[in-house]
């Protein structure tokens, strides 16, 4: 079982994320609405992985993504974007951000617990 925290605005897709996450991986999920409550997780509860979505509002994933990835504390741990934009720019500024990886939305939920085991096991 993993901590994994997810970083979504939208409260039906944060939602829908989490109860996948612990129905089907018996994952622990931590919840922030905005790029800023991310970071603050992360630092303060350490989770094993992280879902950023890309746009969110006081502070948006790929800064978010950039800040925790300058955070020795932080660094280390895994950072997917998972974003209903998915040109290929966009994609390539959420890895240049330093993201491990882009998943796109609309997402397949067991697609997404394969995806996020996978990135775990990597880790």
């Amino acid at each position: 079982m993993a901590r994994i925290l997810v970083a979504e605005d939208d409260r039906d897709i944060r939602e829908l994320v989490k109860f996948t996450l612990e129905l089907l991986s018996d994952h622990t999920v931590i919840e922030a609405v905005d790029g800023e409550e991310a970071i603050t997780a992360a630092t303060t509860q350490m989770p094993d992985l992280i879902l950023l979505d890309l746009r969110m509002p006081k502070l948006g994933g790929l800064e978010a993504c950039r800040r925790l990835k300058a955070n020795r504390e932080v660094a280390d741990i895994p950072v997917v974007i998972l974003s209903a934009r998915g040109l290929d720019d966009e994609v390539q500024a959420g890895l240049d951000a330093g993201a491990t990886a882009y998943l796109i939305k609309p997402f397949d939920t067991a697609q997404l617990v394969a995806d996020v085991d996978h990135f775990l096991a990597r880790a």
